[in-house]
This record gives C-alpha cells, structure tokens and sequence, in this order.
C-alpha cells in the first residue's frame, strides 16, 4: 500500500542545545551505465553525488540524502555542522501560517499535472463544446455560458479531464515498468479511485487501485507508486523482502517518494 506521508525506514536524531530533531536518511545508490549508454562526462555531478544535502521540508521533516556507503559517523559530522541552520528553517516553518486553501475554481488558481505548475484559466465561449485543454501552458476550461461559471461546475470537468488523463497515463508507465518484474506475466489490471491517505493499493489477486490524483505528479513518482504495488503482488507485507524486490526495481525510490510526500498536500487539494 503506497502510503501518503510515511517516513523512511532509517532515521536518526540529531541534539542542538535542548532540541531533539528527528531526521529521515534517504540513501542515493549509483546505477552502473548499461553498455550501451553514453560515458559520463559530467565530473562535477559524479563529485556531487558523493556529498550529503540537508533538506528542511515545510512540514518540519528534516531530510538527509546521503550516498550508499556513508557512515553513519560521516552522516552525523554532516548534521551536526548544519544543525544551526537546520534548527532556524525548523522554527521560520513552525511559525509561518502553513495551510492549503480550499479551491476557489477560479482563473489564476494553480493546478498541476504530470509535476508542472499550470495557471488555471476559465473562459465562457457561447456556442463551443465545454471541455477542459491545456492551452499555452495554461490549464483552460471552457464553460457555455456565465450562469455555468460556478465551482462545482468547474470542478467537475476538471475531474472528468483528470480522470481521462490518469488512465491514459498509468496504463503508458504500467507498461513502461512492467519489463522490471519478473514474478508476473502480464500487466496487471487497475482500477481508480479518490483517496485522501493512500496513492494506490493492491488486491490478494492483483490487481492495483490507483488514486487519480497521482497524475498530477511526476511521471518518475508514477513510476514509484506502480513499482511499489507491482511489488505487493509478491509481497504483501513491508518485510525485508519488500524492501529488497524495491530496490532491485528502482534504487532511487526513497528521494522519489519524499518528494511525492513534499508535494502531497497540494496534489490532494480540491
């Protein structure tokens, strides 16, 4: 089950003064190039990818990304040199008003799909079919006429275009991901659904329930989320098993799935 807003399995605890900071470690794991790609020329990245970056998220999680190998000695020097800083981005969130305003459904809201940023522009167009489109970066719904301009109006053809690009989408990246696992045969089916806690599930038989929400992020956080229940099928338990058959399909989950987890409450906004 793709949870919203689960910590990592591996986390530590930082002390400044009379402060205990919690923090989660994402491990990155560098993937050998496969014969056929190109050299990696780009040195500096190679260099960057050995450093430790510190994230303060929103919602006060502290982040460390660190690579494979680091120890946790090395880890802790890390936290222990930014810890001012960490301590003083915890409290400027603490005390800022940190909420998500309910949608108004009206021209210059933000919307987002496949993990842009889209401007939501409403137009009444007398006489044209009413429908929603992406327009010249913007999100464009056209309405028949003004008595329609309301926001359950609105809300309801943007629930329908979401609805048909998230089937489009995740039957596209299903078969995109599926030549990764091995313990099934087919492509298994989905169905959609609302949810408010979970970005999908997966049935006894196998089958995947996927929140239509999800295709407002990322195709890679798709990706995450599809590998992860795909993963369930032979495994239904978080054991070490799971855990294992996940990294063997997508090293990089835990940085992708704490950005889905960055970006959770505004892609669940209605």
């Amino acid at each position: 089950m793709s949870e919203i807003k689960k910590t990592t399995q591996e986390q530590a605890v930082l002390a400044y003064g009379d402060e205990l900071i919690k923090y989660d470690i994402i491990r990155r794991t560098v993937r050998l190039a496969p014969f056929n790609s190109r050299p990696l020329k780009d040195a500096p990245r190679k260099e960057a990818a050995r450093k430790i970056r510190i994230k303060v998220h929103s919602d006060q999680r502290v982040v460390a990304l660190v690579p494979g190998d680091a120890t946790d000695a090395s880890i802790r020097e890390a936290m222990l040199k930014q810890a001012r800083w960490i301590w003083k981005n915890i409290q400027q969130f603490s005390t800022q008003k940190e909420y998500v305003m309910s949608r108004q459904y009206v021209s210059g809201e933000t919307q987002f799909y496949l993990g842009r940023r889209y401007m939501l522009k409403v137009l009444v167009m007398p006489g044209e079919v009413a429908g929603v489109k992406l327009y010249r970066g913007k999100l464009v719904v056209t309405l028949t006429n003004e008595k329609n301009k309301q926001p359950e109006q609105i809300k309801a053809l943007l629930d329908f275009w979401y609805l048909q690009k998230a089937r489009k989408i995740f039957e596209e990246r299903l078969q995109a991901v599926f030549p990764k696992i091995t313990w099934i045969n087919k492509v298994p089916s989905f169905r959609m659904m609302n949810m408010k806690k979970q970005w999908g599930s997966c049935s006894s038989r196998g089958s995947l329930m996927l929140n239509p929400h999800l295709v407002k992020a990322s195709r890679e956080c798709i990706d995450y989320v599809l590998l992860h229940e795909l993963c369930h099928i032979a495994e239904h338990n978080h054991s070490e098993r799971f855990w294992r058959l996940l990294d063997q399909v997508m090293l990089n989950w835990r940085e992708v799935k704490s950005n889905l987890d960055d970006m959770a409450e505004l892609y669940l906004n209605e």
